[in-house]
């Protein structure tokens, strides 16, 4: 479901998927590097939300990337197999060249499982190594995911 631009400030971008054999480890609760792969597929997922177009259409086409610069994550719950992670996305902040993503993970308890604040950079698909200015077409779609400052 696509949110017009121009709806309220303050709306976290929800998403749910379930915990399945591949993602988990020996013990079946879900392998540490996973959580950065679904938060990967939640943050894709996302940019419908806010921008009104797929991720690949803003690589491609906008030519724009945003390399993880930062990441920061604290493991508060087990995540066993067979369960549904709901994310909660949110942008606490977005700065000239940067954005900050804050992830919350709840199981269908509703028990926080996984936190993270990540930092991406705005970047020229063409010239990877060099910043650019979040566009402000951006700017806009991403304010109603933006919780603060």
């Amino acid at each position: 479901m696509l949110i017009p631009r121009g709806s309220c400030r303050g709306m976290a971008y929800k998403a749910s998927r379930r915990v399945d054999f591949p993602m988990v480890d020996l013990a079946k609760i879900v392998y540490y590097p996973r959580f950065w792969d679904l938060a990967h597929r939640f943050y894709e997922e996302s940019w419908e939300f806010s921008c009104e177009m797929h991720y690949n259409e803003i690589l491609s086409s906008h030519n724009i990337g945003f390399p993880l610069v930062h990441s920061e994550a604290s493991f508060i719950h087990p995540v066993s197999y067979g369960d549904t992670i709901h994310c909660r996305l949110t942008v606490p902040k977005i700065g000239k060249t940067s954005i900050h993503w804050h992830y919350e993970f709840r199981n269908q308890e509703g028990t926080l499982c996984w936190t993270a604040d990540q930092v991406t950079v705005c970047t020229d698909m063409r010239d990877i190594g060099s910043k650019m200015e979040v566009p402000g077409w951006m700017r806009e779609g991403l304010a109603k995911m933006q919780t603060e400052g």
